[in-house]
């Protein structure tokens, strides 16, 4: 099943590693777990005549999840409405995830939270109900992988409503087992446009080795119930904006050892984003002087990493991209995924791919960005 990878200090060795895998959170996450006073306000699973949905404070619709749980279902078993007790157990249960992850040859995942759970959570303007919520969750998921960290990774939610408190919540959950990076789903000042004071939050996950993690979009909107005909096609559309938001305002000459993931954009797209953002800059830098200290792609080349589940094109053409850029999803267990033939896919997408890169897509590039075998 593939060439085999380095053995990292704990003695496991990865030959598959998703950079962007979810969770399935389970009813009681937030009822549990955050003050008395604000139970009747926390995230919670409504049963339905359709199913179950959650039902979260200022979101008008009820949002299912089975969508959000369908791998490895037929394709007439896969619907939006279900039993949260008739999805996998893999989802919430560490000891169950392992199992599936075994069953597909999966040896380790990055976990993020589900999409539209922590959308509202991040829009949510009450920021001790945001702060409240985030704490919630990260308290939750760090119990989960620290059940098994040489098989999972962590990411941090970073709070979004205010800068020092975004600080001390990193500083609070980042020594934990299986904690590997963070996410964030706006920037800690609490908006979209980056702010001077959010250097301090870039400063303290480089001391602390940590990767700044955005799951397909940033946003500040609530969510809705899916009405596209055609959801999920342009996950990519916001990852060039942030790119730009962040090369021209600098944050890389004053943190050039921050590194930066998009979970879920693939990459067939940057080598043209590449070229059409230098060939802007050196047509304007004259007038503009934007004061760079490298061309917009370099600083592309050396900070961003981009995750992919299907992107034949990317791989073929992986050399204008990088190599060590790119990293292999399963988006288990998301309907994209491919579970449990994720090898079968493999197989086929890297045929031609000499052993070197194909295990840096698969696993080292995983291992090096999150500290797997470490």
């Amino acid at each position: 099943m593939g060439e085999s990878s380095q053995a990292g200090n704990g003695g496991r060795r990865y030959q598959l590693i998703s950079g962007d895998s979810h969770v399935n959170e389970p009813p009681d996450l937030w009822i549990d777990r955050v003050p008395a006073a604000m139970r009747d306000r926390a995230p919670r699973i409504e049963r339905f005549e359709e199913g179950d949905a959650w039902v979260l404070e200022g979101v008008d619709d009820p949002i299912n999840f089975g969508m959000n749980a369908c791998a490895g279902l037929a394709p007439e078993d896969m619907k939006g409405w279900v039993r949260f007790e008739d999805i996998r157990r893999g989802g919430y249960d560490p000891a169950a995830r392992i199992a599936e992850m075994d069953q597909d040859g999966v040896d380790a995942e990055v976990l993020y939270p589900t999409p539209r759970l922590s959308s509202a959570i991040t829009a949510h303007r009450d920021a001790d109900y945001h702060h409240a919520m985030v704490r919630a969750y990260n308290d939750w998921i760090s119990e989960f992988v620290g059940y098994a960290p040489d098989r999972f990774g962590g990411l941090i939610w970073v709070p979004n409503r205010g800068v020092e408190e975004a600080l001390a919540e990193i500083a609070r959950v980042a020594d934990r087992p299986g904690m590997r990076g963070a996410l964030m789903i706006a920037w800690p000042h609490g908006g979209l446009s980056l702010e001077p004071e959010d250097d301090k939050v870039f400063a303290a996950l480089v001391e602390r080795g940590l990767s700044l993690n955005i799951h397909v979009a940033m946003t500040q909107s609530m969510p809705a119930s899916h009405k596209a005909k055609l959801p999920g096609y342009g996950r990519f559309f916001d990852a060039p904006n942030r790119m730009i938001q962040m090369i021209f305002d600098g944050v890389f000459d004053r943190f050039p050892e921050l590194d930066v993931m998009f979970a879920e954009t693939d990459f067939g797209w940057v080598p043209y984003v590449k070229e059409q953002i230098d060939n802007n800059y050196l047509r304007l830098d004259a007038v503009s002087r934007f004061g760079l200290e490298m061309l917009p792609s370099e600083y592309i080349a050396r900070h961003f990493h981009f995750g992919y589940m299907t992107d034949t094109f990317g791989l073929r053409n992986i050399g204008d991209v990088g190599v060590e850029r790119v990293l292999w999803s399963n988006d288990y267990p998301h309907i994209s995924a491919d579970w449990p033939h994720s090898w079968r896919v493999i197989q086929a997408s890297t045929s031609g791919m000499n052993p070197a890169d194909r295990h840096a897509v698969l696993a080292g590039n995983a291992m090096r960005l999150y500290g797997f075998g470490r």
